[in-house]
């Protein structure tokens, strides 16, 4: 008897990976994860020292330096140059260089303005 082979007889070999156990396995970790985040947050219990000191007192009429959209300078409400802001300073503060100065901008106006402002403060050694 002669016996005719078909392909469908012959044994294969898989020539694809299964991923399906891969994925089940990265699933269960995930989850795992998820569930465990939350609970690795570090909580540690402080008693922190009372302070007893009191708190700085607000100055009485206070020197706000601002920086408005236009990159323009404002000395309280009054517009000043970038040049007289040297002088006008020493006239708000009555020349008292360790008063504290507010520099207030505008949220448009960009870093490296606000910057040169505050290195044309230090020059003028406030």
């Amino acid at each position: 008897m002669i016996h005719i082979r078909h392909a469908d007889e012959s044994p294969h070999e898989a020539s694809e990976i299964n991923v399906t156990p891969f994925i089940d396995v990265m699933l269960v970790l995930l989850v795992i994860f998820m569930v465990t985040a939350p609970l690795t947050t570090v909580n540690v219990p402080v008693d922190l020292p009372s302070s007893t000191e009191k708190p700085a007192p607000r100055p009485d009429d206070p020197v706000f330096l601002t920086v408005k959209a236009d990159h323009g300078l404002a000395l309280g409400e009054d517009d000043i140059a970038a040049d007289a802001m040297p002088a006008a300073l020493a006239t708000a503060t009555k020349g008292n260089k360790d008063e504290r100065i507010f520099l207030r901008a505008d949220k448009t106006v960009d870093y490296g303005t606000l910057m040169g402002v505050m290195d044309k403060l230090r020059a003028a050694g406030y």
